[in-house]
């Protein structure tokens, strides 16, 4: 049931995490709330830092996936840890400068960039600007040019590798709208171009061939099939490709069912190889950076919610309705993503009934999940969903002018706002 290590329940039958009460967050802060055990994340952190540095001898870096959550504590947890950091808007790179994070040690991402974007994270002095066609690389170089300077780009390139994940997050294979294919010849003419630029500076290649992946195959295939574009481009064009991003996509443990390896297996198998190919291709091992996001932010969170009305449908089903839904949790609606839950408040009894957990959104596909096994639940108990907090923060909306949640961090029993609940006034904000 408990999905994660850093779940408890404790004398009084209540669900904790980070070794907070989750009933007593719930009454100090409101519900809907996010919760983030802010250990958990920092331990999590440290294991892709301290794998990396065990198995490729400290040649690269994990940069997080500020898309799986992103506000600007979390950039400054991650500055703390050491990892570098992905962003793909103007808005994520503004809250890392704005939190102080070393934008040295930002890529950017993004698969159609605006010249505001580029001028930005020119400007901002980010480490490497990800490129994803020619018309970006062409508009980067003018801006650079304006400009002076000379910004370090990466190719995205698109290795078409299955990586066995729902259709919409597989972003690896060739019919996707990221990168630069490789079947088509097209990656090896970007690389020329790229070349070309006098005022752009090709330092690595980058792929990426999904989320949520357990099966470990899919990146040494994809590894292999980069080094190999690397020699080719070594061998035809006389050129060193000195960086490697090999993404990210690491599974994790939503349901009891699921058996994600450890983050270490991963590394351990992939710099194998990543050192047999380059020594048989004759290149050098090129400086690795990996992209963990959801791995690093979904085990660390959690959504409390209050139950409001209970509705048993005779021989159908049985809905339990909570106060929030899609608006702060639509990966269900969006992909059909499953989650445990848990009766916090009665987190040491059985889940005794399999019901339908709603929200309240004016929309009959307003649910958090289906068929869910639960302790009986009665109005005003509080459900906890676990391991959400990745793509739920970062993805939520004001349907139906909701409020967004606030997000709590915890920490050895401690508890701190790090985002505040918007208020009736934020909702109206930008209304004129």
């Amino acid at each position: 049931m408990l999905v994660s290590d850093n779940l408890s329940v404790n004398s009084q039958g209540h669900l904790t995490i980070g070794g907070a009460d989750t009933i007593e967050l719930a009454a100090q802060y409101g519900t809907p709330l996010y919760v983030m055990d802010e250990e958990l994340i920092r331990k999590t952190c440290r294991r892709f830092k301290d794998s990396i540095d065990k198995y490729y001898g400290g040649n690269g870096l994990p940069h997080y996936a500020s898309k799986a959550f992103s506000c600007m504590e979390m950039c400054r947890v991650i500055a703390d840890e050491g990892l570098g950091l992905d962003a793909v808007s103007i808005g994520e790179l503004y809250t890392a400068k704005k939190a102080g994070f070393p934008m040295e040690k930002v890529g950017f991402h993004g698969n159609n960039k605006t010249n505001e974007e580029l001028e930005f994270a020119v400007e901002c002095g980010v480490g490497q600007i990800i490129v994803d066609n020619i018309s970006e690389m062409k508009r980067l170089e003018a801006i650079a040019a304006a400009k002076n300077v000379r910004p370090t780009i990466m190719l995205r390139i698109k290795p078409g590798i299955d990586a066995h994940t729902h259709d919409f997050v597989k972003t690896g294979q060739i019919d996707s709208k990221f990168g630069f294919a490789l079947e088509t010849g097209e990656a090896l003419e970007a690389v020329k171009e790229a070349i070309s630029c006098e005022n752009l500076d090709l330092d690595g290649l980058h792929c990426h061939i999904g989320s949520q992946i357990f099966d470990i195959a899919p990146f040494e295939e994809a590894a292999k099939v980069m080094l190999g574009f690397i020699a080719q481009i070594k061998n035809e064009l006389g050129y060193e490709i000195k960086g490697l991003n090999l993404g990210g996509g690491f599974g994790i443990k939503y349901l009891e069912k699921d058996d994600p390896s450890p983050f270490e297996t991963y590394m351990e198998r992939v710099s194998a190889v990543v050192k047999s190919q380059c020594e048989s291709l004759g290149i050098a091992v090129p400086y690795i950076h990996i992209e963990p996001g959801r791995s690093i932010a979904a085990p660390a969170g959690m959504t409390l919610y209050t139950v409001g009305a209970r509705k048993e449908i005779p021989n159908i089903r049985t809905y339990v309705s909570v106060d929030g839904g899609m608006a702060d949790s639509p990966r269900y609606i969006l992909y059909g993503s499953e989650y445990e839950a848990v009766v916090a408040n009665k987190a040491d009894q059985e889940r005794s009934e399999r019901v339908t957990i709603a929200g309240k959104c004016c929309e009959s596909g307003d649910l958090i999940g289906e068929n869910m096994p639960l302790q009986h639940a009665e109005s005003g108990d509080i459900i906890a969903v676990l391991a959400t907090g990745a793509y739920n923060y970062s993805m939520s909306s004001n349907y139906n002018r909701l409020q967004k949640p606030a997000v709590v961090f915890v920490k050895n029993g401690e508890s701190r706002i790090v985002v505040k609940r918007e208020t009736l006034d934020d909702i109206i904000r930008n209304d004129i």
